[in-house]
């Protein structure tokens, strides 16, 4: 697993440095000036990305070696979370969206009325996980009921303590929470998930006495610096960190590679990228875009995520094909 960790460790310095870069190219994703292709073919120009951080690593190692092959092209890629991602996307703001949730109507609307037209296409496959301390009091082959996660993380929980977890029967040892903050597609996914909807369809809000971050490494951190901490996010940083956090099984199934690929672990989900149909008519968009998708699957099992199932990735190879 040596070889897989470093690339990430390569990819979340990318991310980095791409914040800075960004910054400086911003507002030109949706302009005229990027987009040509040099003598003899070579591709210049800029592509910028933003959006979930879950994500983030994934397209910036795509980034990394599509650029190494086309030094003339410019990918920049930071992470504001899936919201913030999409605020700018529907703004024109940028070529492609980050994001490891679907986009909502409201946010679909608001791209609507600004003209934006997009291609929505997944990349690859993550669970979100729930994880403590490793070598904590409470253990390590730890299981929680979706019920008793609910409990735990609902809007005006009182639970402070691993032993006032209904039905659980664990230790006393103070229950300090780490997680996505609301410009976070995990955040969303996983309010909707463990938390569920109001009579009126709205998604339920999470107590609010916890450690919100869009960073997942603020999460990770937040988690191994308390004494008995827990906290959620994508399964690939658990899998960075395996070292010091513990991952908890839910209503019985573990995280895992198998069971985020069938389905059967709770908090599984899909991740994608939305791509702007007007920034696909700039070559070196498309081509950044065609080589993101036909070696997502390889990305993933190089940076420990899950990869698309096959024919999700032929499907979007089919979209792209439409502008070549």
């Amino acid at each position: 697993m040596a070889a897989p960790r470093r690339r990430r460790r390569i990819a979340l310095a990318l991310i980095a440095t791409t914040m800075t870069l960004g910054t400086i190219a911003a507002g030109c994703g949706g302009d005229d000036e990027g987009g040509s292709t040099g003598s003899g073919g070579d591709l210049l120009g800029k592509v910028l990305v933003d959006g979930s951080s879950t994500v983030g690593p994934l397209t910036s190692a795509a980034a990394e070696d599509f650029t190494g092959e086309n030094g003339g092209v410019d990918v920049s890629v930071r992470t504001s979370g899936t919201g913030g991602g999409f605020e700018v996307f529907c703004k024109g703001e940028t070529d492609i969206s980050n994001a490891s949730r679907e986009i909502k109507d409201e946010e679909a609307k608001v791209c609507a009325d600004a003209g934006i037209e997009y291609e929505e296409l997944r990349i690859a496959s993550d669970g979100i996980t729930v994880v403590t301390k490793k070598g904590g009091v409470v253990g390590d082959n730890l299981n929680l009921t979706l019920d008793q996660l609910k409990a735990i993380w609902s809007k005006g929980s009182k639970i402070n303590d691993w032993s006032q977890i209904p039905g659980g029967g664990f230790p006393a040892a103070k229950l300090t929470l780490a997680g996505a903050d609301s410009q976070s597609g995990t955040y969303d996914f996983f309010n909707e998930t463990v938390l569920g909807e109001d009579a009126a369809g709205e998604v339920l809000s999470p107590r609010q006495d916890y450690s919100a971050s869009a960073d997942d490494n603020v999460t990770v951190k937040a988690v191994t610096g308390s004494a008995q901490g827990l906290g959620y996010f994508g399964y690939t940083y658990y899998e960075e960190n395996a070292d010091s956090l513990a991952a908890i099984a839910l209503d019985g199934v573990a995280p895992s590679a198998e069971t985020i690929t069938d389905g059967s672990y709770p908090l599984s989900r899909p991740l994608y990228i939305y791509v702007s149909k007007a920034s696909l008519a700039k070559p070196e968009v498309l081509a950044f875009t065609k080589y993101y998708v036909e070696n997502a699957v390889t990305l993933a099992e190089e940076l420990q995520f899950v990869p698309a199932p096959q024919d999700s990735i032929d499907a979007d190879l089919q979209k792209l094909a439409a502008y070549e």
